[in-house]
């Protein structure tokens, strides 16, 4: 039975200076917890040099490299673990093994259901980018170890070239300063946006749906090296389920705070974030809006909404019966807002691969409304933009089908030379329009002025 090679290496709870030296190498990711900023996350996963990348350019190719292109995204990647599954022991719990790491964007949705193409897509960006990665370095923040973990087909000369750059004391990426060169503007203006969420106000009272989450994309020219705003990003909005992917034309950052699906020994759990609110100046101030977004019926109401969605979704490929909500309403705070999050889990099928699970519920509810596929057509009508990575998910899929990902809000596209932020949020029948593109600026006002 070949064995997973298994090294310790010196723990540190900050991981970016390790991450960094690998930087210059093709298709870094860093899967990172936000760690010492943020608390609530575990795990630290970095990796580059994949041996495949499965990818979606706009508007409809699928370009990869060496499986079958008549299989959708979820399937070729699903079949290029396949390559990487032998019978190995896991004897560490490690959460990856080698496998699967990347983003799937939020216009990947077109491959499972069939949507109008009023949005245009006007970014270079690969919509969806994941590679397979033989070899990873796992910091477990709990336990405080760090772990390079190589799988049996890694290449001893790329396990070689791992090891130097680990051990190479002092090399570090800084990057060059970076700055944004124009200030951030909308691609909705406010009478833009007003016209739009009216527009989702009629479909509400005409029954075509309960729930639009409506958003809007912030743009500016920047210079230098996205690794330097990351950093500062981290510092300002930690968040546990954060990510920094660099691939061959863009750089994607991603501050985000909500677990999409994770699947660890057939146990599916996902945590949606409905309800926000600002954090306050001082104490008094914070603890009152924590208290005002905890009794807030329209936000219960907001979030309950997509806690039966996804009951939905996982019920699609859980066995009957073990679907189960085990939080309701509960908040949670971070650097920049308070939350509402909800956790629902239940049993994962013997017959169902992860893969399967996550496009049987992608893309994620909290981002698109209820019905599901009512609201990805409205919000195809009503954006002017595609989504691109905003609102897909980031994350890993192990070979031994362990998987985590998140939801790809409070995230950041560099492309061309430009930087774009999105933020959105759930509209109901009772929403208020400023309350709502408030809302919006909440979300990202922090991670704008950081810029």
């Amino acid at each position: 039975m070949p064995a997973l090679l298994i090294e310790k290496l010196p723990y540190s709870n900050d991981s970016t200076t390790l991450f960094s030296r690998f930087l210059d190498w093709n298709n870094p990711v860093y899967l990172d917890s936000g760690a010492p900023h943020s608390a609530r996350g575990r795990y630290d996963i970095f990796s580059a040099e994949p041996e495949h990348i499965v990818t979606r350019e706009e508007p409809n190719s699928l370009i990869s490299s060496g499986y079958d292109n008549n299989l959708n995204l979820f399937s070729e990647v699903k079949e290029a673990i396949k390559h990487y599954t032998p019978a190995i022991e896991n004897d560490f719990h490690l959460p990856f093994i080698g496998g699967a790491i990347g983003y799937f964007g939020y216009d990947l949705g077109r491959q499972l259901e069939q949507l109008d193409h009023n949005t245009t897509p006007d970014l270079s960006a690969a919509t969806t980018q994941v590679g397979v990665y033989s070899w990873a370095v796992i910091v477990d923040h709990r336990q405080q170890q760090t772990l390079l973990v190589c799988h049996p087909k890694a290449s001893p000369a790329l396990v070689k070239s791992v090891r130097a750059t680990l051990a190479a004391t002092g090399q570090q990426r800084n990057g060059s300063p970076f700055e944004t060169t124009s200030t951030f503007s909308s691609n909705m203006s406010r009478a833009d946006y007003n016209n739009a969420f009216n527009d989702v106000q009629r479909y509400i009272q005409a029954g075509d749906c309960y729930q639009i989450n409506l958003a809007q994309r912030f743009s500016a020219s920047y210079s230098g090296d996205p690794w330097r705003a990351y950093l500062r990003l981290r510092k300002a909005a930690a968040a546990p389920f954060s990510a920094f992917i660099k691939t061959e034309n863009s750089t994607l950052l991603s501050l985000s705070p909500e677990r999409f699906i994770q699947n660890r020994k057939q146990r599916v759990s996902t945590a949606p974030i409905k309800g926000t609110i600002a954090r306050g100046q001082n104490r008094k101030e914070d603890e009152a809006l924590a208290q005002q977004l905890l009794s807030s019926a329209k936000d219960r109401a907001e979030n309950l909404m997509i806690v039966d969605l996804l009951r939905n979704d996982l019920g699609k490929s859980c066995l009957p019966g073990t679907i189960e909500v085990d939080e309701l309403f509960e908040l949670q705070s971070f650097e920049t807002v308070h939350h509402l999050v909800s956790t629902i889990s239940g049993q994962l099928r013997d017959d169902i691969h992860p893969l399967d699970l996550l496009s049987s519920c992608f893309p994620g509810g909290s981002i698109t409304g209820a019905p599901k596929i009512r609201a990805m057509e409205i919000i195809e009508e009503l954006e002017p933009h595609r989504r691109s990575a905003y609102c897909g998910a980031i994350g890993y899929i192990s070979c031994d089908g362990q998987m985590d990902t998140n939801i790809a809000i409070r995230t950041l596209l560099c492309n061309q030379q430009k930087i774009h932020c999105w933020a959105g949020g759930g509209i109901v029948a009772d929403s208020n329009v400023d309350s709502e593109y408030q809302e919006c600026m909440t979300k990202i006002e922090k991670l704008l002025a950081v810029l």
